[in-house]
């Protein structure tokens, strides 16, 4: 029995840049392939995050770490670098998952405590069954393709929800959802 349906892809290549819209990506340990891959750095080295510098959010990263790095102190009116990131940021998790629904309900004004409701930066929007909220999965398997994902908590300030991947392979547009473990409740 599936639990959704996977609507949209999205990888984002410069932490705190805007994300590139794919149709199928490969998932290792740390998240999908080529995921904040790199940083936006100051000068002085300090990474800058995209709630520093919100002006991140409308730079869409070319793969050239110097058009990418030279698109970014444009916008932020000094000169920046790109640099490699190594390892996930401390409390980053793997994946980021968000309904379709909650999107829905947050640009309806329903947010819950604590989330913003702007662009929650999800690698993996999700279709649901009506009445299903994914904030109920934390502690579930689900298979999305070929893809099996452990949610594990929900974001501090973002709707959605946080995954480690429990076995790497490939999630595209289109797959679907489905509890892993315990039938059609597993995921609910």
């Amino acid at each position: 029995m599936s639990a959704g349906t996977v609507v949209a892809v999205s990888v984002y290549p410069v932490r705190g840049c805007a994300g590139t819209p794919l149709q199928r990506a490969d998932v290792g340990p740390a998240g999908l392939a080529g995921d904040r891959a790199c940083a936006v750095a100051e000068a002085d080295g300090r990474v800058l995050r995209g709630k520093d510098a919100p002006e991140l959010a409308g730079v869409v990263p070319t793969g050239s770490p110097d058009l990418d790095a030279a698109a970014v102190s444009a916008a932020l009116g000094r000169p920046v670098r790109i640099r490699p990131l190594t390892g996930r940021p401390d409390g980053a998790a793997a994946v980021h998952l968000v309904s379709r629904q909650a999107l829905e309900r947050a640009a309806a004004g329903v947010v819950p405590a604590g989330c913003g409701a702007e662009d929650p930066r999800a690698n993996l929007v999700l279709d649901l069954p009506a009445g299903d909220d994914e904030r109920t999965w934390v502690g579930r398997r689900l298979r999305l393709g070929s893809v099996v994902l452990e949610v594990t908590r929900l974001p501090k300030h973002c709707l959605g929800v946080y995954a480690e991947v429990a076995q790497p392979g490939t999630v595209a547009v289109g797959d679907p959802v489905q509890p892993v473990g315990g039938g059609a409740e597993s995921a609910r």
